[in-house]
């Protein structure tokens, strides 16, 4: 099962951004004891981009995924209300986390 993780990045360290997926990936094998679970990689590195063309990119990989994990306060983020929105119109399955872990 491809899974996408939907995440508020911004005002995050790259540590703090890996350390959450590694976190959302325990949570989704929990909740899927029985798959073998593969993450789509939407974390970009190297030279910074647009707001408008991670969301982009964000949407292409969005396209490959099984499953999608809203992490806490996805709402608050346009980028995630959007991949939010992409999952709801295009009917791909998803979780929304519920307050702090």
């Amino acid at each position: 099962m491809k899974l996408f993780i939907s995440q508020p990045m911004a005002g995050k360290t790259d540590k703090e951004i890996l350390d959450e997926r590694e976190r959302i990936l325990h949570n989704v094998k929990e909740l899927f004891p029985d798959k073998e679970i593969e993450v789509i990689d939407s974390f970009f590195d190297g030279e910074p981009k647009t707001p408008l063309w991670y969301i982009g990119e964000s949407i292409k990989l969005l396209g490959q995924a099984d499953f999608v994990y809203f992490c806490n306060d996805w709402e608050k983020y346009r980028g995630c209300c959007i991949e939010h929105e992409c999952c709801v119109r295009y009917s791909i399955k998803h979780v929304e986390e519920q307050g702090e872990e």
